[in-house]
């Protein structure tokens, strides 16, 4: 098995590369120095050149609140970009497996999103990554897509290093508590994306770290976690507009996982007291 990882840079390419080397599996990991995933010609040139057995395409354009500023750009990559691998994939008879977000949904309600339920995004970012969901659909007759949700990993920036930076900077800090969700750990993900890829279960997936919460919530455990006594303010999404849109549900069943033989990622917080001894 020889496989390709797009985003390398990136939180969860990081973090794919390095289970792939651990397994001892043949792989490449790429970025935007090796080609332009919204270069169609480069695109096609690179993989059936190295003619890998599956694609995992981490590559993602994911700054949401610039975005909706930067429209172009981000279909360019977020739905053009998974267009091209798909379609090089298609030719050399490679797998793809794409991470898509929970933004696919309008996140309405309080129940959990099934991977076949109704999408509607709210936020060009989301939109964007449905945009890809349905092209890698129209393109190949098989494929992974498995959507995630409040990433952190390593190799990049994410709400937990935000949250440990403002938290030597400020005494208190306000966090929203109203969109609920479930953080996801990169290096938790990684080895479940590795195992997917390896089979011919294919589908859409939901994969986050078990258990819910807020933004606000996750903040607290990040401080507790790491003996910081900055206070955390609970606060309305109301109060705290930002450019995007964001989902106030978030929460995403995790069922067809177990159905499918695949194991579930531990509970966020685990991950998150793993994560933080490994980046302290």
């Amino acid at each position: 098995m020889k496989i390709l990882v797009t985003g390398v840079k990136g939180q969860l390419g990081y973090d794919v590369c390095k289970v792939l080397d651990a397994r001892g599996i043949e792989n490449k990991g790429v970025d935007i120095e090796d080609f332009d995933i919204t270069d169609e010609s480069a695109v096609k040139e690179y993989i059936t050149s190295y003619r890998p057995d599956a694609v995992i395409h981490c590559s993602a354009y994911t700054a949401v609140d610039k975005a909706e500023d930067n429209a172009a750009l981000c279909e360019a990559v977020n739905t053009e970009g998974p267009r091209n691998i798909a379609k090089a994939c298609k030719e050399i008879g490679a797998k793809m497996l794409y991470p898509s977000t929970d933004y696919v949904f309008p996140g309405t309600g309080e129940s959990f999103y099934e991977p076949e339920d109704e999408t509607g995004p709210l936020s060009v970012y989301g939109k964007t990554k449905l945009g890809g969901e349905n092209a890698v659909k129209e393109i190949l007759p098989q494929y992974f897509i498995v959507r995630i949700s409040w990433v952190f990993g390593k190799n990049g920036n994410n709400f937990v290093k935000t949250m440990l930076r403002l938290g030597k900077e400020r005494q208190e800090i306000n966090v929203v508590c109203d969109q609920i969700g479930s953080p996801t750990y990169t290096a938790d993900l990684a080895p479940l994306l590795c195992d997917m890829v390896m089979t011919e279960k294919y589908g859409v997936y939901h994969a986050t770290n078990e258990g819910i919460c807020s933004w606000a919530e996750f903040a607290s455990e990040i401080f507790r976690l790491s003996e910081m006594n900055t206070k955390v303010n609970f606060i309305p999404t109301r109060e705290y507009p930002t450019r995007a849109v964001r989902p106030m549900n978030s929460r995403m069943s995790k069922d067809k996982l177990g159905k499918a033989g695949f194991h579930k990622l531990p509970l966020w917080q685990d991950a998150l007291e793993r994560y933080l001894k490994e980046i302290q």
